[in-house]
């Protein structure tokens, strides 16, 4: 069998969800759009939330121009995936690779560790379709608005004594148990005041969690028209990494979406985030999130399994969700990543052009790295070695030329393309002296280089 060059364009779904922006103010559905106009016509007052780019079977990405699935392709070549990473993920791409466009807030939510995954998929597969992890990792495309991981412990006391809807709902006894654990241990960085901290942290998150719905309405129209009619002074003006602003303004805007919910309270417990467009997180399996608005590009463990309790229509596991996260506290600060200079490329810039480079975003975890590429000007050049496994490359803006070997296409904003195994990737840039040329590559190699660096 003749392998096929291992560059393939791909035709990429995506997904209408009621949290997705509105037509062509959708970064998702403009890059899907990018396929010919026939395959998906942007209907102006529909959301659209999430681009899928990899092989997961909820929405597989296809040939561009044959229509088979990239798993077929993949499955019947398999060298273009490397035979390191079919010996440890099988004939799958080990990550999935998505665009997520939001509107309005998702869902408060957790992914479970491989070992639950497993648990869940065989006890509940409607509702966790697999059986895998999901640690992923979020890069800002526009600025992005989230909240992630539980915040430091002192501003959650803060609030539960300052905002009285809170400590009303949670309960007197519970809300002073937190208070008094943190303040004994503030100072404390041993592991046994961690643990202390974490279980009392455990302990009032699950009252709030669990409290009935009646109440939480009750609840939910004090804190409303508190934060209304205090503004700045809300909170007695927050904390320091949470203005009494931002804190008021978000549980307004957040009812007009999700009103009476039960996650206008978790926002007291988790650290709010802005990021600007490079800036990213990462999210172990178990860490709780929701995403706020904004676009971005996520890379993640091939798993479509969430376990949510707030900001959602769908099903919700408030139990499941309680039970596995670590209760891990800290600043958000320390949940961004510090994406450093990918050393295996070559740039040959323009001569006139300056400011092109190859950006490396590596979380602790072997499924997936990412590589943002911006090319300033026109016939700027980037030359990625050969890597041991397989790729996946979008455009996000400008336009240039995509090249493996003797195949080389015309690659714009929405274009996907898939690269194979100990290819060597050459992207060229076409424009003016202002344009950038971007794109974001997806991969996965398990081997190391031999200098220390993993990928």
């Amino acid at each position: 069998m003749v392998l096929p060059v291992p560059l393939i364009r791909l035709r990429c779904g995506v997904n209408s969800y009621d949290w997705g922006k509105i037509g062509s103010e959708s970064a998702a559905a403009r890059f899907a759009a990018a396929t010919p106009s026939d395959t998906l016509a942007i209907q102006p007052d529909k959301p659209y939330a999430e681009l899928w780019m990899g092989t997961h079977p909820s929405n597989p990405s296809r040939d561009f121009n044959s229509g088979r699935t990239l798993h077929e392709l993949v499955e019947q070549n398999q060298m273009l995936l490397a035979p390191s990473i079919k010996a440890k993920y099988g004939t799958k791409l080990p990550f999935l690779f998505k665009v997520l466009s939001i509107n309005k807030a998702l869902s408060i939510q957790a992914h479970p560790n491989k070992k639950l995954a497993e648990q869940l998929h065989a006890k509940d597969s409607k509702n966790y379709p697999d059986d895998n992890h999901k640690p992923e990792m979020a890069i800002a495309i526009t600025d992005f608005e989230g909240l992630c991981g539980f915040r430091p412990l002192g501003e959650i006391a803060h609030f539960l004594s300052s905002v009285s809807s809170l400590r009303k709902l949670i309960g007197d006894d519970v809300a002073e148990a937190f208070i008094t654990t943190v303040k004994s241990q503030e100072g404390d960085t041993s592991t046994e005041s961690t643990a202390q901290n974490k279980k009392a942290l455990q302990s009032v998150f699950s009252a709030l969690m669990k409290s009935p719905e009646a109440e939480i309405s009750l609840a939910a129209d004090a804190l409303v028209s508190e934060a209304a009619n205090k503004g700045s002074e809300f909170a007695d003006g927050g904390v320091e990494s949470t203005s009494g602003v931002v804190m008021s303004e978000l549980i307004v805007r957040l009812n007009q979406q999700f009103p009476k919910d039960i996650g206008l309270f978790v926002l007291f417990f988790l650290n709010f985030v802005k990021l600007s467009p490079g800036e990213a997180l990462f999210l172990k399996a178990d860490d709780i999130h929701a995403y706020v608005s904004g676009d971005i590009i996520e890379c993640m463990a091939a798993s479509d399994n969430v376990v949510r309790a707030g900001f959602t229509p769908k099903y919700k596991d408030v139990q499941t969700l309680v039970d596995l996260l670590t209760y891990e506290y800290a600043p958000i600060e320390e949940q961004k990543m510090s994406p450093t200079e990918y050393p295996y490329v070559v740039l040959n810039r323009a001569a006139y052009s300056s400011g092109s480079e190859a950006i490396l975003y590596d979380p602790p975890i072997e499924e997936f790295s990412v590589i943002r590429t911006i090319l300033k000007g026109d016939k700027s050049k980037a030359t990625f070695d050969p890597v041991d496994g397989p790729s996946v490359v979008i455009c996000t803006g400008g336009k240039g030329r995509i090249s493996v070997g003797p195949k080389s296409e015309e690659i714009k904003e929405g274009y996907v393309f898939f690269v194979g195994a100990t290819a060597e990737l050459i992207l060229e840039s076409e424009g003016d002296q202002e344009d950038e040329f971007t794109t974001f590559k997806a991969f996965c190699e398990v081997e190391d280089h031999s200098n220390g660096a993993q990928l």
